[in-house]
């Protein structure tokens, strides 16, 4: 990874935990439903990252 896509991974990694803490600070309690919220946004957004930088890298090493 190239450090303008680190900048870019750390830039929106910072963003999804703010927003995952406000989401947290919200909530009265903690229920398994905002459990299922923070891992599935989680998901959402680094999964397409990890496989666009995995294998732009892999691709770029060859």
């Amino acid at each position: 990874m190239t450090t303008p896509q680190i900048i870019r991974f750390c830039f929106i990694a910072a963003l999804w935990i703010a927003i995952c803490t406000l989401l947290i600070m919200s909530s009265e309690r903690i229920t398994l439903y905002t459990i299922f919220v923070i891992a599935a946004s989680g998901i959402v957004v680094f999964v397409p990252l990890y496989k666009k930088y995995r294998r732009d890298g892999s691709a770029h090493n060859k």
